[in-house]
């Protein structure tokens, strides 16, 4: 049998990764329209997912169970999301103290990693709640062009790597393609919904916090020597591999929302 070409090795996942992500934006468009409790219940569960896969990526087995790690978070995120004042910014940090204080590699690393998902999974409800469905939908529009317009970009054009030492695949071509789309969901947003200007080149500077959000969990798994952070999502590996960009966006965005309130944006 003769091999098959070494082009079709670059695409070889492309079916699996095409149905999966069929079903988790089939699965994210009905708790974006339902909002609420049933969004803020997702987020909740995800983010208690993620922390188990960091947990279990950088810490002994045993030696505390990653899914203990992650009820822990779950019920933080709970907590927080229900007090809604600064309290709830303790509990946020709960989940990285129980990393920084166990036994792992790399325990600074997983702590601060672990605040970021912490804070991510918070500001996501926020966002849905303050600014709405299109606020969401800009979000995860920005997000998901940079990441499809980098993939095929990356793969098509090649070229000289973004960080090589970090994320290895990642090259300019694919980054340069993602902020070009994302610029352009932005633009159509202010087009088709009559959102302010502002939200073009934030939309770009996004999807670059997005792209750092990738390049941390890549340096991450780099440093626990591991491909994938599990391997929940067919094609996708782990919840920390398909999110781990939306976890900069967040943080990006509730960052920017401190100067510019979000529902401005918008037209709110």
């Amino acid at each position: 049998m003769e091999p098959a070409p070494a082009s079709s090795g670059k695409w070889s996942d492309l079916r699996t990764r095409i149905l999966s992500a069929i079903v988790m934006v089939a699965v994210g468009a009905v708790e974006i329209w339902l909002g609420g409790t049933a969004f803020a219940a997702l987020v909740v569960v995800l983010t208690g997912v993620m922390v188990w896969e960091l947990a279990g990526m950088t810490g002994p087995e045993g030696r505390p169970s990653p899914v203990a790690l992650a009820t822990l978070a779950s019920a933080c995120l709970l907590a927080a999301l229900g007090l809604r004042s600064e309290i709830a910014v303790l509990f946020l940090v709960v989940p990285s103290l129980a990393l920084w204080v166990t036994e792992r590699r790399d325990r600074h690393l997983a702590a601060g990693y672990a605040l970021a998902i912490m804070l991510a999974g918070y500001g996501l409800v926020e966002l849905r709640e303050a600014g709405g469905t299109a606020a969401i939908l800009w979000l995860v529009a920005v997000v998901v062009a940079s990441d499809v317009l980098g993939y095929f970009a990356g793969r098509m054009i090649g070229g000289p790597k973004f960080w090589p030492a970090v994320s290895p695949k990642k090259t300019w071509s694919g980054t340069v393609a993602g902020w070009i789309g994302a610029a352009l969901v932005g633009l159509c947003f202010v087009v088709w919904t009559g959102a302010s200007w502002a939200l073009v080149p934030q939309s770009a500077l996004v999807a670059f916090a997005g792209q750092m959000g990738d390049i941390a969990e890549s340096w991450v798994k780099r440093r626990a020597g591991v491909k994938d952070a599990s391997n929940l999502i067919p094609g996708h590996g782990g919840v920390l591999d398909r999110f781990d960009a939306l976890i900069g966006a967040v943080v990006a965005v509730t960052v920017l929302g401190l100067m510019e309130p979000l529902a401005g944006l918008f037209g709110g």
